[in-house]
């Protein structure tokens, strides 16, 4: 959801530009931002009754996740576009999976390092791959075409995009519900795993590709420098 890049050379600018802003170009105001704020209060709610009610957690946590598909697409036909909602958008699905699973550490304490390091490549691939789409200058970090990386363009696509997030969330979800004795969970689980394994595979090529280039626009600003 983000528009093309436009330098802004003093901070003071931005925020100046932000605070001028007309009800009717409000960008905090946009409908998908809107929803993004609802889906952050749907996680907030979901993460109060985590320990203790998980009916209402799975449902806050769901309604919360596919919310998700919606908001880019209000964004698109509404043309609301906004690097404010992508990043709100990417901080969003990023807190709210890294909140379940430190839930699911506590519970599952023996894979405690393992839902570690899942968060931390969760995060760390995601940071380093819109900071190197920004640096490049990209549309939009979804936006890879087949030359930079043939894995991620295809999972980019937006229908393959929402059945692997899903599956990696309904993974996460059957895990948590297995622990409060639901058995159906756990035919769920299995299902639902080789979505979140592929997930983090393409999670450690988004890192691999994203450091390659940002390494790249390195060598590039020192080629540069020299001359």
């Amino acid at each position: 959801r983000r528009t093309a890049s436009v330098d802004v050379v003093d901070a003071k600018v931005a925020v100046d530009l932000a605070t001028a802003q007309t009800y009717k170009e409000n960008v905090f105001l946009f409908v998908p931002n809107l929803i993004g704020y609802t889906r952050v209060i749907l996680a907030a709610v979901s993460l109060h009754f985590m320990s203790y009610h998980p009916k209402y957690s799975t449902i806050t946590y769901s309604i919360s996740c596919l919310l998700d598909a919606f908001d880019g697409y209000a964004a698109r036909s509404l043309k609301q576009t906004s690097k404010f909602g992508a990043v709100l958008d990417m901080v969003t699905d990023r807190c709210t999976t890294s909140c379940l699973l430190c839930y699911l550490s506590s519970v599952y304490p023996t894979f405690a390092l393992a839902f570690q390091f899942l968060i931390t490549l969760d995060f760390s691939s995601h940071y380093m791959y819109m900071y190197s789409s920004l640096v490049t200058g990209s549309k939009s970090h979804k936006s890879v075409t087949s030359d930079v990386s043939r894995i991620l363009s295809l999972y980019y696509s937006p229908t393959i995009l929402f059945v692997f997030c899903a599956g990696n969330e309904l993974f996460f979800v059957a895990l948590y519900l297995i622990k409060w004795n639901q058995p159906w969970a756990i035919p769920l689980a299995y299902c639902a795993a080789p979505f979140c394994f592929i997930k983090n595979v393409v999670n450690m090529v988004q890192l691999w590709k994203s450091s390659k280039i940002l390494v790249g626009v390195d060598l590039a600003e020192r080629a540069i420098e020299r001359e």
